[in-house]
């Protein structure tokens, strides 16, 4: 309900609010909607603050009288430019809870990363960091927007995308700032769709999937599709990122924890962290199977957790994995 929506006066966006919102909560007491899901609303920059907090109001009440909040339910906070527009947003989901009878922190919101304001403040600090300090636990991701920064920047309409140098910068120290915190990454979108005759399906199809491949690469793993004939190269590239090398990641997890050593590459507590997360990624998009894991691992999941924590009991888990292996 932001910028691709656009200002169609209160009357049509209070029922489009209700209308969309009621039937993505319907459809979830069907079990047919999707685990994540919210509404974007406009900005709390002074002109559009009103309808946002409006928007806000209608969206929650909305989803209530369905049922009960779904767990998966967030607020998306566009062009942000200001700390005061955090701590908005987090008074405003505070007094929501309160009126609505919803428990202490149980509203979360992203934060859209599309101003310059956003990566360099004006004392030369990452504004975002100090966002995510701001936002008092609640803030659940960074999302990049990429054509509303690269434009800011004033980069030329060709050369807006997601791998511009300068988007590039700011996702960087977007992944800096959300080091330590609950807030998860999501890169920006694409605007050349897979529409058209073949040749230009197929050359959106390539693009896109070398662009989430890309970001997958970089350790963001999400990212915005905007058109539904994106999905299958979302899919794709995220599958083949997962399923590529997997039988050596898993093959040098083995070795690092059953402490035997012999490996052409030195693991150690933080590569083990990353061989254990990127493990854990694949299994939780359904790229990777459970049984896999314990077949070439040796260890269960709950193992991949604690690695993942580094919180993982070296001495007790290679024990089980000796056992195990004289069982067999």
């Amino acid at each position: 309900l932001e910028d691709g929506y656009g200002d169609r006066g209160d009357e049509t966006e209070d029922a489009d609010v209700v209308g969309a919102v009621t039937a993505i909560a319907q459809a979830g007491l069907r079990g047919s909607a999707p685990p994540f899901w919210g509404v974007r609303c406009k900005s709390f920059e002074a002109a559009s603050r009103a309808r946002g907090l409006r928007t806000l109001d209608l969206a929650l009440g909305s989803a209530l009288a369905v049922g009960p909040l779904p767990a998966g339910f967030v607020v998306t906070l566009p062009k942000v430019t200001t700390t005061e527009q955090v701590t908005g947003m987090v008074e405003a989901c505070t007094r929501l809870e309160r009126a609505y009878g919803l428990e202490t922190r149980r509203l979360h919101f992203e934060i859209q990363v599309e101003t310059p304001q956003a990566i360099l403040g004006a004392d030369g600090t990452a504004s975002v960091a100090r966002w995510l300090e701001e936002a008092d636990g609640r803030c659940s991701g960074l999302h990049f927007g990429t054509y509303d920064y690269t434009a800011a920047l004033g980069i030329a309409a060709a050369y807006q995308s997601m791998e511009h140098p300068a988007a590039d910068h700011a996702k960087a120290v977007m992944a800096l700032a959300a080091t330590g915190t609950r807030a998860r990454l999501s890169d920006g979108s694409t605007n050349i769709v897979p529409v058209g005759d073949e040749a230009a399906v197929h050359q959106a199809w390539a693009l896109h999937a070398r662009l989430v491949r890309r970001h997958l690469e970089r350790g963001y793993f999400q990212g915005w599709d905007l058109h539904p004939a994106q999905l299958p190269t979302r899919y794709l590239a995220t599958y083949l990122f997962f399923r590529e090398g997997l039988a050596e990641v898993l093959r040098r997890l083995r070795i690092y924890l059953s402490g035997h050593g012999g490996g052409a590459v030195m693991d150690e507590p933080a590569t083990a962290q990353a061989l254990a997360a990127f493990v854990r990624r694949g299994v939780h998009c359904g790229a990777v199977t459970l049984d896999e894991v314990q077949s070439q691992a040796g260890v269960g999941f709950a193992i991949l957790d604690d690695v993942t924590a580094r919180r993982a009991d070296l001495s007790a888990v290679r024990d089980a994995m000796a056992a195990s292996t004289a069982d067999t």
